[in-house]
């Protein structure tokens, strides 16, 4: 690199990355989000991951990637029911921080005819960049209602500022929020998290799937943060921040003597091993959660709060 260089973002790199400057423009975030689009509805349409692999990365990829070999095997001619998606009013926050990786957050209306999305539902994607020779990948998508999107702290000239993984004067460090909420998963501890449907909500399914005349369930839960999978996070208006972070599951079944194991058509083409008497199937789970700053009650009680959780398979192996 050299000792000062200016892209053709307008972003100064100055030793080393060390500057502090805007992730992208938005005209770059515009064409991210394009390109990320029609990717995405390419693969859609005929069920080959191939033809966006190089717009997914992180927790999205994993699940996209899986899910179109799944589909592919089972609709060898394509998608049948295709609708292309469209991301309209999309409204960008880009943040500036200093050297790699960067990422900002693409805020858009998916449309309710495309099936993809209800009324006043929109899409955030994050999207990353991990050197200067790289193109954006969406590596995190969350959809909630419009009315729950996040207001996101800005400054002067609408740029947001970035939240590190060991930050503090939160509840907790965006890069420990992966290692807490795998713990609760399986333990009911530490009780950090607002209850709901992706918390408490989850814990309660499944006990009441672990034991189901002649299957037993099991369930091991790991974070999943380094590389692309590594927690995202952007500061709040109200001093909290907005983080997306990655965790990985595994659910084994074990049937009894005599008990069939149900495979399901979307399982069995990424099933490796033959299912006699068990199944192990690997999700890859992303969230998007509110963290408050310490010591602050908000309306979550001073709990970090779950807005969203996207989570798909990625591998099955029978035994």
């Amino acid at each position: 690199m050299t000792a000062l260089a200016l892209t053709a973002s307008g972003c100064v790199t100055v030793h080393g990355e060390r500057a502090v400057v805007p992730a992208a423009t938005k005209a770059e975030a515009a064409e991210a989000l394009r390109e990320f689009t029609a990717a995405y509805n390419a693969a859609d349409k005929a069920y080959d991951p191939a033809l966006d692999a190089d717009r997914v990365t992180g927790a999205l990829g994993a699940i996209n990637q899986a899910g179109l070999k799944s589909r592919r095997t089972n609709f060898p001619g394509g998608n049948p029911r295709h609708v292309p998606l469209e991301l309209t009013d999309a409204k960008f926050t880009i943040p500036k921080k200093a050297g790699w990786p960067r990422y900002f957050v693409a805020d858009a209306d998916p449309g309710s005819t495309s099936g993809r999305g209800g009324a006043n539902e929109r899409w955030l994607l994050v999207f990353l960049r991990g050197a200067p020779a790289d193109v954006w990948k969406a590596a995190y998508l969350t959809v909630l209602p419009a009315d729950r999107v996040p207001e996101l702290e800005t400054d002067d000239d609408g740029f947001a500022e970035p939240v590190p993984p060991d930050a503090t004067g939160l509840v907790s460090a965006p890069g420990e929020l992966g290692k807490t909420y795998t713990a609760f998963m399986q333990t009911g501890e530490p009780k950090l998290f607002v209850d709901g449907p992706h918390t408490s909500g989850w814990r309660d399914a499944r006990k009441k799937s672990s034991n189901l005349p002649g299957i037993s369930t099991q369930w091991i839960d790991q974070p999943l943060d380094t590389g692309d999978f590594a927690p995202l996070a952007l500061a709040t208006e109200d001093d909290g921040a907005l983080v997306f972070f990655t965790i990985r599951n595994y659910e084994r079944q074990t049937a009894a003597k005599g008990v069939p194991l149900k495979i399901h058509p979307d399982v069995r083409p990424l099933l490796t091993g033959n299912a006699t008497s068990t199944i192990t199937k690997e999700r890859v789970s992303s969230q998007a959660v509110l963290v408050p700053p310490a010591g602050g009650s908000g309306p979550g009680g001073g709990k970090v709060e779950v807005l969203g959780r996207l989570a798909g398979l990625t591998t099955a192996k029978g035994g």
